[in-house]
């Protein structure tokens, strides 16, 4: 990864989509940073955005953003008090764990359990579950999970007799939770993307169909990489630091700002705002300034 990074450089390539896991956005890193390098992970370290970083813009929504606002949205008005956490044993999802579990923290949450792990190639989740239900938690987080992985969780879960609310701070693939956990699915909360199709513009529409037409079917998860192209164009005509650009994938008179100083002192994220200027993405909806 390392040495394709070094010959984008030395082909002059300037902007780069990815890398798409923690540790393969930080060992780009250097290289980024010292041939002036941008590029757009899809990983959720702070120390790819803060200072004195300057290189890495994120596109998306953290998982130490959302899960702040999921949980307490659950808290208020879905009467969660207990949370447990289960993750794939990996460093994103393991990361994402541990951000999961100090947001609950701090919202007063009780965590009934947090060091339950399994490999990513499990098919029968069972096992790993039946300890995870004893505690009997009003939430259970997903954290980091794949969307192969998040359907065959909730339906066994649910086949142990797990009542609660599934969440989680990752992108997934409606179809696939459709056609694996069927009804189980409904009200597993995770994290969006772009413009839904209420408020879709014809130009995220024909992005929808070129996709289709390439891929054979759309997949949600694409929702949050759409404006990040779009960005890196408006970026070159424009100062990036107090940029506000139209957002074209979404209807009405809808904008892309630059953001992210709450969470990484500097604006190093992409958010999408309505007309109105209330926040229509998670990122947004997360309060980032």
């Amino acid at each position: 990864m390392i040495a394709g990074m070094e010959k984008m450089a030395q082909e002059d390539i300037n902007y780069l989509f990815g890398p798409n896991v923690d540790d393969g956005a930080a060992a780009v890193r250097p290289v980024a940073e010292t041939q002036g390098i941008m590029y757009f992970p899809y990983a959720f370290p702070k120390e790819l955005y803060s200072a004195p970083t300057s290189n890495a813009v994120l596109g998306m929504v953290a998982n130490y953003q959302s899960g702040s606002a999921i949980y307490k949205y659950l808290k208020d008005e879905k009467s969660v008090k207990s949370v447990a956490f289960v993750a794939a044993n990996e460093s994103d999802p393991l990361s994402q764990r541990d951000g999961g579990i100090e947001a609950a923290n701090v919202l007063g949450l009780e965590v009934v359990s947090d060091n339950v792990t399994y490999q990513v190639d499990t098919t029968d989740f069972t096992a790993v579950l039946t300890p995870v239900m004893r505690s009997q938690p009003d939430l259970l987080v997903l954290s980091g999970v794949s969307p192969a992985n998040a359907p065959q969780l909730i339906r066994s879960a649910c086949e142990l007799g797990f009542k609660g609310m599934f969440s989680t701070e990752t992108v997934q693939d409606a179809t696939v939770l459709r056609e694996v956990a069927g009804d189980l699915a409904n009200g597993f909360m995770s994290v969006g993307g772009a413009s839904t199709p209420e408020i879709a513009s014809d130009d995220m529409k024909e992005f929808v169909k070129r996709y289709t037409d390439i891929f054979g079917e759309y997949n949600d998860e694409s929702n949050t990489k759409v404006c990040a192209l779009e960005y890196i164009l408006v970026t070159l005509n424009a100062n990036p630091v107090g940029i506000e650009a139209p957002n074209p994938f979404m209807k009405g008179d809808a904008k892309m700002r630059f953001v992210g100083t709450t969470s990484f002192g500097q604006k190093r994220q992409i958010a999408e705002f309505d007309g109105d200027r209330n926040g229509s993405s998670p990122a947004a909806q997360a309060g980032l300034p």
